[in-house]
C-alpha cells in the first residue's frame, strides 16, 4: 500500500472514530456520497442533507469540470457547484478537506453535518468489486470502500442514474436512493389534475347556494366544504354532463364559482378549432383566459395539447391582438443542452425537434384555410419564433405568448430558468406527456412538469388542466389504451 493510500485510511478511521460516531447517535449519523448528476440537478445539493456528512469522489469534480466548458446549459450548473464547493471548502486545510469541513448549519436545534472530498483514485483497488476504468465504478468503488471501513454507519450513494443505482445494488451497497428533496408528491397519481369531477349531478350534491349575475357571468357561492380541497382555478365538472364551473376564490364559509356553462365550454372556438370533449373545453377556457398567465397541460400522446395551444395561440395573436408574437420552444433529447455548431439558423436547427409545431400548424392551416393566406403568411403574420431552451437564458420576454412544448424532460431548474424569463404581458403555455420521459435522470415524480403544476396549484395566475382522452385517431387512442 503507498503512503497516499495509508493516508486516505488513517482518515477513514479517524472519521470512524469521532464524537459524532458515538453508538447513542450512530442510527441518526448518514453518510452521503454523491453522484456528479446531483450537482448537474441542483448544485447546491450537498447544504440539503442537514446534520448528516456528505462525501464528494474525486471522480465527480473531474466530471464537473469537463462538463463546465461544453457550452451546454448544464455547464452553467457544473460551474456554480464547483463555485459552491469552493466557498465551502476555501479556508480548509487538505487534512480537513479529507477529514471533513463542517456545513454551514441549518438551524439551532440541529447540528450541520460536514463535507469531505475522497480521492477515490488513492484507495486500495485490489478490494475494488467493480473495474476502475470507468467513473461510475470508482465512484460506486468508493462507497463500497467507505461501507467496508465503517459497517457502523450507513453509507448512502445517492444518484439520479437508474442503471448506476441497479450496479451499485448488484456490487454489494446496502443503501442507494434517488435524490429527491425537490419531488413534491410520492406517487404520479397524486398530482393535480387542474379539475374536480362529482359523481352524479352536481346541483343534486348543493344544499343551498347564493348566485350573482354580473352582465354574462354567474357566480354560484356554496357551502366551502362542498370541495373540501381545492385550488385557485380549479375547474369543477359533473357525470351528469350537465354543470362546469371554475373555482374564483373562498373565504371560511363559502366557495365561488364561475359558472362556465358545460354547452358553451364545447361552443369555444379558437381559429377554427373546437373542442372536442369537456376536458379540450376546460383547457381552451384557461388558454384564452387574459387572466392567466400560465397554462400547464399534461395528457396523453394525442390528446391535443399542442394543437389547442397553438390554435389559442393563433387566435390571440392575429385575431384578437392580445401579444406581439408567439415564441415556440421544446427540450431536445439532450435535454435542451445544446442545438450544435453546424451551419445554419437557430430555427433552422431547431426544425427536426419541433415538427410536431409545424404539423400542427399544417392542421390548422388546412383547418381555417378559406379564411387566411398560406402558411409561411400565418407564420410571419403571427410573428412565430422558433427557439431553442438553451437560448432563454438572460432574456426577456415582453408581449408575447411562450409555447413550451415536450417539458416533461426539463428539470425543475430549467423550467424557472424560463418561467422567470416572462415580462409584463407574456403568457406561457407548458405541456408534456409524463408517461413519455427521455430523460437518463428524470422520472414521472421528479420531472419538473411535474414540480411546476404542484408548486403553481395555489397561485391565482396560474391553471392546470389534464387532458384525459386521445382524440388524434382511434388508432392512437386504442394504442394508449392497450399497449
Amino acid at each position: 500500500m503507498t503512503k497516499e493510500n495509508m493516508n486516505n485510511e488513517n482518515v477513514l478511521n479517524e472519521k470512524l472514530s469521532s464524537p459524532l460516531q458515538t453508538e447513542d447517535n450512530v442510527e441518526q449519523q448518514i453518510i452521503y456520497i454523491l453522484d456528479t448528476n446531483i450537482l448537474l440537478h441542483e448544485p447546491f445539493a450537498f447544504l440539503s442533507f442537514k446534520e448528516h456528512d456528505v462525501v464528494v469522489p474525486m471522480t465527480v469534480l473531474e466530471e464537473l469540470d469537463s462538463i463546465k466548458d461544453r457550452r451546454k446549459d448544464v455547464s452553467r450548473d457544473a460551474r456554480v457547484a464547483i463555485r459552491a464547493l469552493e466557498d465551502t471548502l476555501r479556508d480548509a486545510s487538505p487534512e480537513q478537506v479529507l477529514a471533513g469541513v463542517k456545513l454551514p448549519q441549518n438551524d439551532a436545534q440541529h447540528p450541520s453535518g460536514s463535507l469531505a472530498i475522497i480521492n477515490d483514485y488513492a484507495l486500495d483497488k485490489t478490494a475494488h468489486t467493480l473495474s476502475f476504468n470507468e467513473n461510475d465504478n470508482r465512484i460506486i468503488n468508493a462507497a463500497l470502500h467507505i461501507q467496508k471501513k465503517m459497517p457502523n454507519k450507513k453509507i448512502v450513494l445517492v444518484t439520479k442514474d437508474i442503471n448506476m443505482r441497479l450496479k451499485a445494488k448488484g456490487a454489494g451497497l446496502a443503501h442507494v436512493e434517488d435524490y429527491r428533496t425537490d419531488q413534491l408528491i410520492d406517487d404520479i397519481q397524486f398530482l393535480t389534475k387542474g379539475y374536480h369531477k362529482f359523481e352524479g349531478d352536481f346541483w343534486q350534491q348543493i344544499q343551498a347556494v347564493n348566485s350573482e349575475t354580473e352582465g354574462r357571468q354567474t357566480t354560484h357561492y356554496v357551502a366551502r366544504d362542498t370541495v373540501p380541497f381545492t385550488y385557485i382555478n380549479e375547474y369543477l365538472i359533473d357525470g351528469g354532463d350537465t354543470f362546469a364551473g371554475k373555482v374564483t376564490g373562498w373565504d371560511d364559509d363559502n366557495l365561488a364559482i364561475l359558472d362556465l356553462g358545460r354547452d358553451r365550454l364545447l361552443a369555444k372556438n379558437a381559429w377554427g378549432i373546437h373542442p372536442k370533449n369537456i376536458y379540450q373545453g376546460m383547457a381552451m377556457d384557461a388558454l384564452l383566459d387574459p387572466t392567466i398567465d400560465l397554462v400547464i397541460l399534461t395528457g396523453p400522446a394525442g390528446s391535443g395539447k399542442t394543437l389547442l395551444a397553438l390554435a389559442s395561440a393563433l387566435e390571440q395573436v392575429i385575431e384578437r391582438g392580445l401579444y406581439d408574437k408567439i415564441i415556440v420552444t421544446r427540450s431536445t433529447p439532450e435535454i435542451a443542452e445544446s442545438i450544435g455548431f453546424l451551419p445554419g439558423t437557430e430555427e433552422e436547427k431547431m426544425a427536426p425537434w419541433l415538427a410536431a409545431i409545424t404539423d400542427s400548424l399544417e392542421v390548422l392551416h388546412q383547418q381555417d384555410e378559406s379564411m387566411h393566406g398560406s402558411l409561411n403568411y400565418i407564420i410571419d403574420k403571427a410573428n412565430i419564433q422558433f427557439k431553442s431552451v438553451n437560448f432563454m437564458r438572460g432574456r426577456s420576454i415582453q408581449n408575447a405568448l411562450v409555447l413550451l412544448d415536450e417539458c416533461q424532460n426539463l428539470t425543475a431548474a430549467q423550467l424557472k430558468t424560463i418561467i422567470t424569463r416572462c415580462g409584463e404581458g407574456t403568457k406561457l403555455v407548458c405541456s408534456g406527456n409524463l408517461a413519455q420521459i427521455d430523460s437518463n435522470y428524470l422520472t414521472a415524480v421528479t420531472s419538473g412538469l411535474t414540480y411546476i403544476v404542484e408548486r403553481f396549484k395555489d397561485f391565482p395566475g396560474s391553471a392546470t388542466v389534464n387532458l384525459n382522452g386521445v382524440v388524434r385517431s382511434r388508432l392512437a387512442a386504442f394504442a394508449e389504451e392497450n399497449l
